[in-house]
């Protein structure tokens, strides 16, 4: 049964990377600029490793605590991780030396705590700004009009990168209302490219899970965080 699921997860892949490829054809993009990401949360090692045999080799982690317990069960060699999740000062420290991007930045006193981590290990380390597009109150992120005095202040950040932006829209009953809060992130991620800051670079726009990847790709997205269409639905272990 196990077997099967893992093939399971190979079969995914291959049809997501088949339906990326279209979506990005038909909206005038080539798809070699589009990176899949596998959302490890509450997936076994065995799993996320199943993945990466399949091709998978970028891996997306929400827990600090998580991703240390299964840091050194992950077959890594030619995998970069990112955290993807909500992220406290005081939990930098535990994954600063485990992953190439940071998504979840919302605010300076974040963006200077990774710089001093990044400083302490010697290395320059990639981040995005988080936007909560929607302004919800219940999730994280900062407001599109706070995005570009953000991106100023961490630029003077030595050992950090700032790549470009992340985001978390709302769930949408409606095609055309997740494509609205899609169209609007292109369109704050077009203007601070355009103010050509120093040390920010627009390269990466994280937005796209697993059901909304296909207009996310419309929309002009570079990486698309995937969990649930490559897994599976998630399997929450039951408290003791």
């Amino acid at each position: 049964m196990m077997e099967n699921r893992y093939m399971t997860i190979e079969d995914n892949i291959h049809a997501i990377r088949a339906e990326i490829e279209d979506a990005a054809l038909k909206a005038g993009r080539d798809p070699k600029g589009i990176r899949l990401m596998a959302v490890t949360k509450t997936q076994t090692p065995e799993a996320v490793n199943a993945a990466i045999a399949a091709g998978i080799d970028l891996l997306g982690e929400n827990r600090a605590q998580e991703l240390n317990e299964k840091y050194d069960s992950y077959s890594r060699d030619g995998v970069d991780i990112h955290f993807i999740g909500h992220l406290q000062t005081n939990k930098v420290r535990q994954i600063a030396d485990k992953v190439t991007m940071i998504h979840s930045v919302d605010s300076l006193r974040l963006a200077k705590e990774i710089e001093s981590q990044a400083v302490r290990l010697g290395k320059v380390m990639d981040v995005l700004i988080e936007v909560n597009i929607a302004g919800e109150l219940s999730k994280d992120g900062i407001a599109p009009s706070e995005v570009e005095p953000l991106a100023r202040e961490i630029a003077q950040l030595g050992h950090l990168n700032l790549c470009g932006l992340m985001t978390i829209p709302p769930i949408c009953d409606q095609e055309s209302e997740i494509e609205g809060y899609f169209s609007r992130m292109q369109q704050l991620f077009v203007d601070i490219g355009a103010k050509k800051i120093d040390n920010v670079s627009m390269n990466v726009l994280s937005m796209g899970m697993s059901g909304d990847y296909l207009s996310a790709v419309k929309y002009g997205a570079t990486l698309l965080r995937l969990g649930t269409a490559i897994f599976g639905t998630r399997m929450y272990q039951k408290p003791l």
